[in-house]
């Protein structure tokens, strides 16, 4: 009786044994994988001004590329900017339109290798620039309009370098760049660099600061300083940024700055309603009777809705006041219906 006991009492240990080890995990061989790129941006729109309006349908840029993973550390992408060369900044030296012949033109935005380990990533090559990414990702509507850093020049969203990127917690993340202070329009061959730091904390998962500094040059050294502050929560987002930039193109005393507010309230899962106010300003350099960069300097009203069909398509019906700084200038009004494709 007592071996029959022992026996069955061995046989119940040995099963609460078995059943308490964790499964033993099978891991499958990584494969080389991959996925095409594809962004489309349009729109419909009427211009008021000075009492004339002009209306057009525009595709004013294509995205097209590819990424790569080589493995689970080492991945690489590849993307074509394709737009009207207006829109990509293509202008004589009398502010003019390039090649006006042309429709649209082509410029390699990124090509370059990232190796990502646990919390750091690393990027090589024509590759995204840390000036704004943080911004543009919170504001979410590439397809509307840049944002403030991009859209008056403070910055490129691309250039030829090298950066690093970690993620010291879930509250504290760091990042430096070394490029080449061209963007990806002009790939000259110099010896003026352009060193960026970026600070980014999240003290709760729904607030985001951001702070940045750069400098370039030695003589009149551009330098920026940016500093972002947002909140996401489900329902809504709000966000704020303030931007400086002594010496623009290092040219001595040629500041600008200004400061950039928006936010949305989503009124359904495939809606929400957005806006968003700019102000650009510059100085007036010494010696100067006006603000060196009157004749862009302004302020810009946008609001509008967001409607998502389904996954991959945004439309938005908008409006868009340009209030210029230059009064003899007049005031821009534009209707729009914006659309983003995604492959």
């Amino acid at each position: 009786m007592k071996k029959t006991i022992l026996t069955t009492l061995a046989v119940f240990c040995i099963a609460i044994l078995a059943m308490s080890q964790e499964p033993e995990v099978v891991k499958e061989a990584f494969k080389p994988n991959g996925k095409p790129i594809i962004r489309v941006f349009s729109n419909a729109h009427t211009t008021f001004s000075d009492g004339t309006s002009t209306s057009a349908f525009e595709v004013t840029r294509v995205y097209l590329g590819y990424e790569h993973h080589f493995s689970q550390e080492f991945s690489g992408t590849v993307i074509y900017d394709v737009a009207d060369p207006g829109n990509l900044g293509v202008k004589d030296s009398n502010g003019k339109v390039a090649i006006p012949s042309l429709q649209m033109t082509a410029y390699l935005k990124n090509a370059f290798l990232n190796y990502k380990h646990e919390n750091l990533s690393v990027n090589f090559g024509m590759m995204p620039t840390t000036q704004f990414k943080v911004q543009e990702d919170f504001w979410g509507n590439r397809y509307l309009a840049k944002v403030f850093q991009d859209e008056y020049g403070f910055a490129s969203s691309a250039d030829l370098g090298a950066s690093a990127a970690y993620k010291f917690s879930d509250i504290f993340s760091a990042d430096v760049a070394i490029t080449n202070g061209e963007g990806y329009k002009k790939l000259q061959a110099d010896n003026k660099f352009k060193t960026a730091v970026g600070l980014t904390v999240n003290p709760i998962k729904e607030l985001t600061i951001r702070g940045l500094a750069d400098f370039m040059g030695k003589d009149s050294t551009q330098i920026t300083y940016a500093g972002f502050v947002g909140y996401k929560a489900s329902k809504f987002a709000l966000g704020a940024e303030y931007n400086y930039q002594k010496n623009n193109k290092m040219i001595s005393d040629n500041n600008f700055f200004g400061t950039s507010f928006y936010g949305s309230v989503n009124i359904s899962k495939k809606t929400k309603f957005f806006a968003r106010y700019d102000d650009l300003q510059s100085n007036t350099p010494s010696g100067k009777t006006a603000d060196w960069n009157l004749g862009k300097d302004g302020k810009l009203l946008l609001a509008g809705f967001e409607y998502a069909p389904t996954s991959g398509i945004k439309l938005s019906p908008n409006f868009r006041y340009w209030n210029p700084a230059n009064g003899s200038k007049a005031n821009i009004s534009t209707v729009m219906l914006n659309c983003e494709i995604k492959f």
